[in-house]
């Protein structure tokens, strides 16, 4: 049956912050930025990985990815985080709707095909780089 998840997006967490992330069951994203201290911000360059966790905060200070994110940051940027809270089942529903529709570098799963059914994900506020609305249709 098609469904409609809605994610509101927090953030954005710098690395040297991640440990402030909601520790709730989430979406998160992982990006590249760069620190502007002159306006006490971060630009958004590339989003390299979607994951999904019931402890996003966990997930993220001990994701086995860390090597993998890191090839991905030139000198001068540094890995922040955005975070939507969402419960199981939609979680891993809108993690893999994400994940085909955006395609992040460091993701594996769900790139070339997406087994559940119809989906629409609707991400507002700390969402830079990812498009709203998306519609997967599932795949064979």
């Amino acid at each position: 049956m098609a469904k409609t998840i809605n994610l509101e997006f927090e953030g954005y967490w710098r690395e040297e912050d991640k440990g402030s992330v909601p520790a709730r069951s989430g979406i998160y994203l992982v990006y590249v930025c760069r620190y502007d201290e002159s306006r006490d911000k971060v630009i958004l360059h590339k989003l390299i990985y979607i994951g999904e966790a019931e402890d996003v905060c966990d997930r993220i200070a001990n994701h086995e990815k860390w090597p993998k994110w890191r090839e991905y940051v030139p000198r001068g940027s540094e890995i922040c985080f955005s975070y939507a809270a969402v419960t199981s089942p939609d979680r891993e529903r809108a993690e893999a709707a994400l994940i085909y529709h955006h395609k992040p570098p460091c993701c594996e799963e769900y790139i070339d095909s997406f087994p559940f059914e119809d989906t629409t994900v609707v991400s507002t506020e700390r969402c830079t780089l990812l498009s709203s609305p998306i519609t997967v249709p599932k795949t064979t």
